[in-house]
């Protein structure tokens, strides 16, 4: 038996919590304060503290299951990978390799991620693959792209927080959904900083605040072009910055100014006095940032949303400098690693994208095929769901949970269930793997080692603490026998270390560069800050790193860094290791250090400048009526975690959260009737939920809340509206428009 502890991460939120994993007499492991990590220091939350018991042979799959009937009944691991590769060739030859569709996750590892999207593309050739990454801060991701050229969740690591000036939060509560980061604005607060939310509720973070404004859900655009708006009207303006950094601005500018203070307050409900006061708070100090999360992004008009936020802190010279910027708080363990190397509709591996001729010319080298053969964009995650059991006949499916994190689920369980063929690999019996033809159990964080990339775009080494149980095999070892049976013999490895080397030369020279990191620098430096180009200059080996927004050649990916250590203080600290400019093998004073924080130097746009966006607010895709006169926001609870797959099989979180609930305001509770813990119906045009009340000023009159975490009678997401963004694809989580009532009046 292991006798020492493992360092490793946790395997849920994208801080990815440094732990270490401890062996346990009786077996099994127990989790072990890990204070060398600086995202955490040592602190975690209940999920993470109770991760180990999601490995217990009592809770997770440790059989391939296939259907029989109308069950699922334990089989071999050759009749199931049968099972799947006969049912996958028999569906491409009668129906085109786009009947396969392919869909995966943000728990993947870099390396699953990357191997299953060059699975699609190269095995079964199909267009046709997304992930659930789509409904995280792909909005975030589209307005980061417009504005500079490139996405990172944080542009700067969470250690910066402390030291800036003022945070605006935008619709996040992170004192629920990631604990241990609240640290980092407690001592912003400490250090004399500034907190401001922005909330349509009055969450754990908004009590930690100097500000907490509450918009109307879904005006989250009209309070930021009206708080631009006053910036320019009060003369606040940061024109030398805007003159030499930027393009863009005075069609901006002119967008905003049609957003007058009192405009604005009509739309968003927040007071002109609040208004002033944030503009001010925020542009007194000499640094600042705006945080945005899923509460701005999961909109029909996310995109635009985020680039008015952008707007603002270009036009205050609040980007591209220290401790100052706009940056994303990443959902999904591996959101940002897992939609830079492939699963996504439109990515090739790097970052890059799948109609860029160079990028195909590149990666289709590394894999050994004709550029031509690989397949073009396919659809975006909902409209893939939306299509299955239409265009698309059948479904691989890796480390999601649809039935319950889709918007409009019921329809999409519809969908599910009409494919002639649905294969799931997962950990648990997930709502969605109860519907698979054949169910496949894969190995979990603690089981496997891999790469993962946190919020901040610092890669880091999860490593195997144990043995997974018998009968239990990895993702990557299911798509090498897989590849194999559907004639692909080569190009498909299950060591994890030999599919990264191989996505170190796939992205070099693309926006997100890995090609200069390593398993062992990733151990010793405690993680490597993307871009990272090789030192040996195959960073840019094909030239693309100019036409793919992000490479040597505009100076984002180079080896000068667009976060030169010597822009910004304390700058060598973040990179780790003694001395990440040599490497002892070889005495070659080259390695790049990675980059802590993007665009010091320059954007990463051809000209080196960020691009003003003009937006103009739009009301969201449902607005209330007579029939729906009330709007409906969902989030998370502390004790769950997404579509709670795992964490609803823990005994310790489901004492603390043991199930849904509808989130009211005491008018409205009088105005339907409703009693605490009664439960209540809500109901939009996609259909109806249940769930008790919990009654409380901390919400708007005009609003509800429910968490998402469950199936049955209480999921959250039958209610939610698929409208989707025109550019990020994300669908309206955050708002609709539903009726609340007694459950005894809709009762027969």
């Amino acid at each position: 038996m292991q006798t020492t502890s493992t360092p490793t991460h946790c395997p849920y939120c994208a801080l990815q919590c440094g732990m270490n994993l401890s062996p346990l007499p009786q077996g099994g492991v127990e989790v072990v304060e890990r204070a060398d990590f600086p995202v955490n220091r040592g602190a975690l939350c209940g999920k993470g503290r109770t991760a180990p018991a999601v490995l217990s042979s009592a809770v997770r799959l440790t059989s391939p299951l296939v259907r029989s009937g109308d069950t699922l009944v334990p089989a071999t691991w050759d009749e199931a990978l049968d099972r799947i590769a006969g049912e996958l060739g028999r569906i491409r030859t009668e129906y085109g390799p786009d009947a396969l569709g392919v869909f995966g996750g943000g728990g993947l590892t870099n390396e699953k991620a990357y191997t299953l999207g060059k699975f699609a593309r190269i095995v079964l050739g199909t267009s046709q693959i997304d992930y659930n990454g789509r409904f995280c801060m792909s909005s975030a991701a589209a307005g980061g792209i417009k504005a500079f050229g490139l996405d990172r969740g944080l542009p700067f690591p969470l250690e910066d927080i402390p030291r800036t000036g003022c945070v605006i939060l935008v619709g996040s509560n992170l004192a629920e959904t990631m604990p241990p980061s609240l640290r980092f604005f407690n001592e912003l607060r400490e250090n004399g900083g500034t907190l401001i939310v922005i909330d349509p509720r009055r969450t754990k973070t908004a009590e930690q605040a100097d500000l907490h404004l509450m918009p109307r859900p879904g005006t989250d655009l009209a309070l930021a072009l009206g708080l631009l708006h006053l910036v320019v009207a009060e003369g606040r303006v940061d024109e030398e910055y805007v003159r030499e950094r930027t393009v863009g601005w005075e069609d901006a500018r002119a967008a905003a100014m049609a957003h007058w203070p009192e405009y604005v307050e009509r739309i968003t409900g927040v007071s002109v006095p609040q208004l002033r006061e944030t503009v001010r708070l925020f542009c007194e100090p000499e640094s600042a940032m705006v945080l945005t999360a899923r509460g701005p992004e999961q909109q029909s008009k996310g995109t635009d949303t985020v680039g008015a936020w952008i707007n603002l802190c270009l036009a205050t010279g609040r980007a591209g400098r220290p401790r100052s910027g706009y940056g994303c708080l990443t959902g999904q363990g591996n959101g940002q690693g897992g939609r830079e190397h492939g699963q996504k509709a439109d990515q090739l591996p790097g970052y890059r994208k799948l109609d860029d001729p160079a990028a195909r010319r590149h990666v289709a080298e590394v894999w050994g095929v004709d550029p031509s053969s690989l397949p073009g964009p396919g659809r975006s995650a909902y409209e893939l769901l939306d299509a299955l059991g239409t265009d698309i006949r059948s479904l691989l499916l890796m480390a999601s949970n649809p039935v319950v994190s889709a918007p409009r689920a019921a329809h999409i369980e519809e969908r599910l269930r009409s494919l002639d063929f649905l294969a799931v690999c997962d950990v648990v019996l997930s709502e969605t793997a109860a519907l698979a033809d054949v169910v496949l159990p894969v190995t979990q964080w603690a089981e496997e080692t891999g790469t993962t990339t946190n919020l901040e775009g610092r890669v880091l080494l999860r490593r195997q603490a144990i043995t997974p149980p018998e009968g239990v095999r990895s993702d990557l070892e299911v798509l090498h026998e897989l590849a194999a049976r559907l004639g692909v013999e080569k190009g498909f490895p299950t060591d994890p270390e030999e599919v990264f080397e191989e996505l170190r030369r796939a992205s070099a020279g693309g926006p997100a560069d890995y090609s200069g990191i390593t398993y062992r620098r990733l151990v010793e430096e405690n993680g490597v800050f993307w871009p990272c180009p090789a030192a040996d200059g195959t960073g840019d080996t094909d030239g693309s790193g100019g036409t793919d927004g992000a490479g040597a050649a505009d100076g984002t990916g180079g080896v000068d860094g667009t976060g030169d250590a010597a822009d910004c203080e304390d700058a060598s600290l973040d990179a780790g290791g003694d001395d990440p400019a040599r490497d002892e093998d070889h005495d070659v004073p080259s390695v790049h250090p990675g980059t802590p924080r993007l665009f010091l130097d320059r954007f990463a746009t051809p000209d080196g400048r960020a691009r003003f966006v003009p937006v103009s607010h739009r009301p969201v895709a449902e607005e209330p009526d007579d029939e729906y006169p009330v709007l409906l926001t969902t989030g998370r609870v502390v004790a769950q975690y997404q579509s709670g797959a795992q964490t609803r099989r823990v005994d310790e979180l489901n004492a603390a959260a043991p199930g849904p609930f509808v989130e009211l305001h005491p008018r409205l509770a009088a105005r339907v009737g409703a009693a605490e813990g009664d439960p209540v119906a809500v109901v939009s045009r996609r259909g109806r939920a249940v769930a008790p009340a919990r009654i409380t000023t901390g919400i708007r009159p005009d609003t509800v809340f429910m968490p998402f975490h469950w199936p049955g009678e209480g999921r959250a997401n039958t209610l939610t509206n698929p409208a989707l963004d025109p550019t990020s694809r994300m669908p309206e989580f955050k708002v609709c428009a539903v009726r609340v009532e007694p459950v005894e009046a809709v009762e027969p």
